[in-house]
């Protein structure tokens, strides 16, 4: 029984590891692609790391998701979101106006923000996504872990985003920046 708990540490680190390396290619493409007023906005000294990503993105357990709905007009709500397999997932009741938006307009706008002034960081992911009904069952359990254990037996559809942008700001007093200077 030791080992097992060795082997799923060991796992776990090697999982965290493959995270942030994803996360920093995924941001530093992004970047590269990048307009000048969004570089300007977003100054590469203020951008986190993989590592940094990846932390921040696991302790956050919410973000806000913004659609499109079927008339053009914007959505916007809070979800929970997991991330695995390099795409964010989202539990959805089956009658959310966001499951709609995304057959008609198959792309998802996640802002997962905390903080205030010198202390505030942002992420901002974007891509195309899907409703699926069903998800592998590692990112059921991933996902009732960040509902603190809670049930999922409301998620009746799921959304995956794959994402194709990600930036993110970390302000000067931000805890998760390390002193450059």
């Amino acid at each position: 029984m030791r080992s097992n708990r060795r082997e799923k540490l060991v796992a776990s680190a090697a999982d965290q590891a493959a995270l942030a390396a994803w996360l920093g290619r995924l941001q530093d493409g992004s970047f590269s692609r990048a307009g000048r007023a969004l570089r300007t906005a977003y100054p590469p000294q203020r951008q986190m790391t993989g590592p940094q990503l990846a932390g921040y993105l696991e302790r956050r357990t919410y973000a806000l998701a913004s659609s499109t709905r079927p008339d053009g007009r914007a959505h916007a709500a809070p979800t929970l979101f997991s991330l695995y397999a390099e795409a964010f997932w989202l539990p959805t009741l089956g009658g959310a106006a966001r499951l709609g938006n995304v057959r008609a307009h198959p792309w998802l706008a996640l802002s997962i923000l905390e903080g205030e002034h010198d202390t505030h960081a942002a992420v901002l992911a974007e891509g195309p996504a899907e409703v699926v009904a069903t998800v592998p069952d590692e990112v059921r359990s991933i996902t009732e872990v960040r509902n603190r254990g809670g049930s999922l037996d409301w998620a009746t559809a799921w959304l995956r985003m794959t994402p194709q942008r990600l930036f993110s700001f970390a302000e000067v007093a931000w805890q998760g920046v390390a002193d450059t200077s």
